[in-house]
């Protein structure tokens, strides 16, 4: 025996809170499907995430450290896999619906370019009279078009949920575009998990990745108020902080955000009494948000951050490097489209040269481009 999807369902409506998204309550797919006789409308869609090219390039993405640079730093996929796991927790303990949220996560940076950020400024910048680039509206077009793997329909076919979740993801880094979908209401609550998860984690994982490099030091942190903290959490003294001191101090940062997200949720969520997703959409504020006192802390550690490590030369010299590095394969295929890959060059009547570049381009590893990069400049590398 096997436990049904009606089955899977059932226990989705006994479980999740009034407000919580049940998966046989979908607004379904653009392309109509039988529904899997084992899995519900969301599994389903987290599967065809976990499972397309676009996924598997994460491995080799730039998180803030580009890939060569060692081998223990986040990529943008090890990335996508921490924020799932905070989207998770907090799903369970809010009563929301775990397979959305893990959805959402796993599909939140699937259309980001090579290099981080500053790719994406990159090609937002030589598109910007052609429609221009953010990796958000790109995540979009790979699930809905860009992948090819159902002889039926392009894309993914994922549900309305979860491509809503998507083009409502916002963090400080990243503006929604929701024109398509319902854009005078907010994101549900799975999606303003997968929103504050995605921020919980790339702070939290920078902070390690900084100090394992060594261009953040503990006496760098001091004054700063959560670093305090969690020095007095587990009583360490320093100057020299040892691996198994740092991966504590993370764990118990990671704690501390998760259990103050949780407390203020649910204080929100019981002022607001609401009695379905809808409730959550129209409120003029997300409810999964820090306290006063946290967000304050937060945002302390979120600014040393920025200052300390993302402008550190050493981050910026990568930058710069992968700037001219995209701009100049872009100018380069431009130039001589003769130069794309034969199986782009039909691309180009449909999607438009420009486009079609800036697709191939965006698909992309760090490594790929690099290496592309040398074969186009490099007179002692073969083509």
């Amino acid at each position: 025996m096997y436990i049904t999807r009606e089955q899977l369902e059932a226990i989705e409506d006994q479980t999740l809170a009034p407000y919580g998204m049940r998966s046989n309550q979908s607004k379904g797919r653009i392309h109509p499907e039988t529904e899997p006789a084992y899995r519900t409308a969301f599994q389903r869609d987290r599967d065809r995430i976990l499972h397309t090219t676009a996924f598997r390039r994460l491995e080799y993405k730039t998180q803030v450290f580009i890939n060569y640079e060692g081998d223990y730093f986040r990529t943008r996929l090890t990335h996508t896999l921490e924020v799932a796991q905070v989207g998770r927790t907090l799903a369970r303990a809010l009563g929301a619906n775990e397979d959305l949220v893990e959805a959402i996560c796993l599909a939140h940076d699937l259309g980001h370019s090579p290099f981080g950020h500053s790719g994406e400024l990159a090609l937002a910048r030589l598109m910007k009279n052609e429609g221009g680039f953010d990796h958000n509206r790109q995540s979009l077009r790979i699930v809905t078009e860009l992948e090819q793997r159902y002889p039926d329909f392009p894309g993914l076919n994922l549900s309305w949920e979860v491509r809503e979740g998507m083009v409502k993801h916002e963090s400080e880094y990243d503006l929604a575009d929701a024109s398509e979908y319902d854009p005078e209401l907010g994101g549900n609550l799975e999606t303003q998990i997968a929103n504050v998860s995605d921020e919980l984690a790339y702070t939290t994982h920078d902070l390690d990745d900084g100090l394992r490099s060594g261009m953040i030091t503990p006496s760098m942190l001091k004054g700063v108020g959560l670093w305090e903290m969690l020095r007095e959490s587990i009583d360490w003294r320093g100057p020299n902080l040892e691996d198994l001191d740092r991966h504590r101090m993370i764990r118990r940062l990671v704690g501390l955000l998760v259990t103050d997200l949780v407390h203020n949720a649910d204080s929100l969520l019981n002022a607001a009494n609401a009695q379905a997703p809808l409730d959550i959409q129209k409120l003029n504020r997300s409810v999964i948000c820090y306290s006063d006192e946290m967000q304050s802390r937060n945002r302390e550690l979120k600014d040393f951050l920025f200052n300390n490590l993302y402008r550190h030369s050493r981050v910026v010299r990568m930058q710069v490097k992968a700037e001219r590095t995209i701009s100049e394969l872009f100018e380069n295929y431009r130039s001589e489209p003769l130069m794309l890959p034969e199986h782009i060059h039909s691309l180009i009547e449909v999607r438009g040269l420009d486009r079609t570049i800036c697709d191939y381009i965006a698909g992309m590893t760090d490594r790929f481009a690099i290496e592309e990069y040398q074969k186009l400049f490099n007179p002692d590398e073969k083509p």
